[in-house]
């Protein structure tokens, strides 16, 4: 078994947030269009430590990645923004390690609302043959843990073994303390079906 120190082998998980469908919000119809979306990722337990600015959630410091705001797409956004995430191999030995998402709408005066949000457990991931993405969609939830219709797509590729120099830290915020990470995922080789 291996012990988390830090000489562990590292590698790099390029996490691609394509898009979402779906969405809604509780504005009448007449705004329900004008959402302005955008996603944040992070990895639980948190990856390997780097220079960002990190917020710690309990004894763990978590490092947050935003995609931009998509100011066109409604509730049918899309995005295409991907993020190298330095991860250790303990990540994939925990098996209560996942990807968390949140997906907000940015307004001018509440600031960002939440529109849903999902958990992609480390066993969905695996380990596919390097350079070679994993489609995956997702339901979301909503802040009390229900389903809604939105969905999101989204891809994951591991890069070699190796010293990881290439990252796109942004910026922290604070997520829920989880204490295992679980979610109904809807994997599939095209990001927009479904497996339900």
């Amino acid at each position: 078994m291996l012990k988390q120190h830090s000489h562990q082998p590292l590698m790099k998980m390029e996490i691609t947030v394509l898009s979402a469908q779906g969405l809604k919000t509780s504005s009448p119809s007449l705004f329900s269009n004008k959402i302005r979306p955008f996603v944040t990722i992070t990895t639980l337990p948190s990856t390997i430590a780097q220079p960002c600015t990190p917020k710690t959630n309990g004894d763990r410091t978590l490092h947050v990645y935003k995609t931009r705001v998509d100011d066109q797409g409604g509730v049918s956004p899309t995005w295409g923004d991907k993020f190298h995430v330095p991860i250790d191999t303990t990540f994939f030995n925990n098996r209560y390690s996942c990807i968390y998402l949140q997906l907000f709408t940015k307004r001018l005066i509440m600031g960002r609302v939440e529109l849903g949000w999902c958990q992609i457990p480390v066993n969905d991931i695996g380990f596919p043959p390097a350079s070679s993405a994993r489609f995956l969609s997702y339901r979301l939830r909503a802040r009390d843990g229900s389903r809604t219709n939105g969905i999101v797509n989204l891809s994951v590729k591991l890069e070699n073994l190796g010293p990881v120099t290439d990252h796109r830290p942004l910026n922290s915020m604070t997520v829920p303390d989880f204490g295992m990470c679980g979610s109904h995922w809807y994997a599939g080789h095209n990001p927009t079906a479904t497996i339900g």
